[in-house]
């Protein structure tokens, strides 16, 4: 898609992203820090059955992820969901609406992990949070500025080391002989009550595996994106399904119930149950999960910035591409400046509430502009994947009925 409008650019983006690391990115940042905290609460609400809330949200987020795997493929550019939204209904103003939504979702979740990063490195370093979170977004968003090539490197190492924590409790798990085949091979009653638990459960668990979506706003530095980036995306969702269900057993096998549910840091609890390690290894591993999400959710909303400015829906300063580090300087810049505001201003629950509702009122947006693609005939002058028409129905409405629960509860 070419830049629209009276704008003038500078620069291109450029391919470097090869499948590997576009699955290294994708996974970081849908593992993220959200295992580390939500396992407690999603046990809390499902009991024993907490792995079978995680496989329902994953089944639920599959319908989503087929219709970003078609769109992304159709139209393989930066700030991808106001590029859907523009295909679907040539309209600019709702092509911005969806646009700004997707950057505020970038900058306001970037801002809350930054305060959840802080709140664990004062667990290791005496200075006041504010200062820290301040610290963390101008070393993160100069990896940022640097490369693109550079801040995914970055990215998975960090990935390594918050997987590696995973596969660090399952080994113990496996280490210690814990029995789990009464978790695996417990199937739930078939009744309301179970139902409703493990549902509910997996309101929860659906946030866990939020991030897959932002392999859609790099795509125009991803190499062969029609063939990498729906195999980026079914990677991720495959990976963080099984490290996630994994999780799961071991953990609703390992602790009581009520301690892990009232646990404010659960997987620090199981691991030292497993392993008698201090749950400072597990926080220690957690700062990187945060610091991971924080870099590559600045990464995504600098390039909504520059994907907007090059469609004409912003001023063209922020579509600029600096030739020396091929990124868009000046929409980093400004990213950076907006998160320090928003984690100095607000606090975490706030951030991380509105960051779920716009989430799910994106993947909605995506879904509606999937099936009025579809239905109106709309063809890609890219080759592209085709789902069946009725996953983007589904999604549809499992993305409203998420955001309704999510909004009422």
């Amino acid at each position: 898609m070419q830049p629209t409008g009276d704008i003038k650019v500078q620069g291109k983006l450029q391919r470097r992203l090869g499948l590997p690391l576009l699955v290294m990115y994708g996974t970081g940042i849908t593992i993220g820090a959200g295992i580390y905290v939500l396992i407690g609460a999603v046990a809390g609400h499902a009991g024993r059955f907490a792995p079978w809330s995680f496989l329902l949200a994953a089944l639920v987020m599959a319908l989503t992820v087929a219709s970003y795997a078609e769109m992304a493929t159709r139209y393989p550019v930066s700030a991808g969901e106001a590029a859907y939204m523009r295909a679907a209904f040539s309209s600019k103003p709702l092509s911005v609406f969806t646009g700004l939504l997707t950057l505020v979702i970038g900058i306001v979740s970037s801002a809350a992990v930054a305060i959840g990063s802080a709140g664990y490195m004062t667990q290791f370093v005496n200075l006041p949070a504010s200062v820290l979170v301040v610290v963390i977004v101008m070393v993160l968003g100069a990896i940022s500025a640097w490369g693109i090539l550079e801040s995914v490197i970055l990215a998975a190492f960090f990935t390594l080391i918050e997987v590696s924590g995973l596969l660090a409790i399952i080994g113990s798990a496996m280490y210690a002989g814990l029995p789990v085949s009464p978790v695996i091979l417990q199937l739930p009653p078939m009744d309301m009550t179970s139902f409703s638990a493990i549902a509910f459960g997996g309101l929860l668990a659906f946030f866990a595996f939020i991030g897959f979506e932002d392999l859609a706003n790099i795509a125009e530095e991803a190499r062969e994106p029609q063939r990498n980036l729906p195999r980026a995306m079914l990677w991720t969702l495959i990976i963080s399904t099984v490290l996630y269900v994994s999780i799961a057993v071991i953990c609703v096998a390992a602790v009581p119930l009520a301690q892990l549910a009232a646990s404010p840091a659960p997987l620090s609890l199981v691991f030292r149950t497993l392993a008698g390690v201090s749950p400072a290894t597990i926080s220690l591993i957690a700062i990187f999960a945060t610091l991971n999400t924080i870099l590559a959710q600045m990464t995504l909303s600098s390039r909504v910035m520059y994907g907007m400015a090059r469609q004409g829906d912003l001023p063209g300063i922020f579509g600029r591409v600096d030739h020396r580090t091929a990124t868009p300087l000046v929409a980093t810049g400004v990213n950076i400046a907006l998160v320090i505001v928003l984690a100095v201003a607000f606090p975490l629950e706030k951030l991380a509430e509105g960051t779920s509702i716009a989430t799910l009122a994106v993947f909605a947006l995506v879904n509606v502009s999937l099936i009025a693609v579809r239905l109106r005939g709309i063809e890609s002058e890219e080759p592209h994947v085709t789902v069946p028409l009725w996953m983007p129905f589904a999604g549809l409405l499992t993305s409203l009925a998420m955001m309704a629960s999510s909004i009422l509860r």
